[in-house]
């Protein structure tokens, strides 16, 4: 499937506030919950702002994934962007409507391949996110670890696998 990544921008607010609702039980299944409180209007377009003032500062980058109709597929971000290292962390979602399609997969892709000054990327995902697991493999990222502490999700003991990616991975360094 075709897609774009997009730096995300005032304007996207209430088609991501309604992309982030519709998908909150897919996502609770995988991940931690952001809370109740962000599925509200108010909070989630200040932390919208918060977003896009970090974005301006350079410190994270938020993109859409937007399918060819632009209709948005998921998000992809660097986050907590080290400016002097040139490393960020990186996280991903994609709409349970779209899972399966290798959007993730290539929404990563484009991502490596368009940021020019990060040269080191950290993940981690859950034990049970096998999906995710394989999208961050796929794209040259290797697991460093699976930590020690347990937490319980959804009923589910499990805990977090952490992965790095490093620009010489993929051939990229001059």
């Amino acid at each position: 499937m075709e897609i774009t990544i997009n730096l995300i921008k005032e304007l996207d607010a209430q088609e991501l506030f309604e992309f982030e609702n519709e998908n909150r039980g897919f996502f609770e299944k995988m991940i931690p919950s952001r809370g109740n409180d962000y599925y509200t209007w108010d909070t989630f377009i200040e932390r919208h702002w918060v977003l896009l003032n970090e974005q301006e500062r350079g410190l994270s980058h938020f993109y859409l994934i937007k399918d060819r109709t632009g209709n948005i597929a998921g998000r992809i971000n660097l986050v907590d962007i080290d400016l002097i290292t040139n490393e960020a962390e990186i996280g991903f979602r994609i709409g349970e409507a779209y899972v399966g399609k290798g959007i993730a997969n290539r929404a990563l892709n484009l991502l490596l391949y368009s940021e020019s000054t990060i040269k080191k990327i950290h993940a981690k995902t859950t034990t049970v996110n096998f999906a995710s697991q394989r999208v961050l493999e796929k794209n040259g990222f290797i697991q460093t670890k699976i930590s020690d502490e347990d937490f319980e999700m959804n009923a589910q003991k499990m805990k977090f696998v952490h992965y790095l990616w490093e620009k010489r991975n993929f051939g990229l360094e001059k």
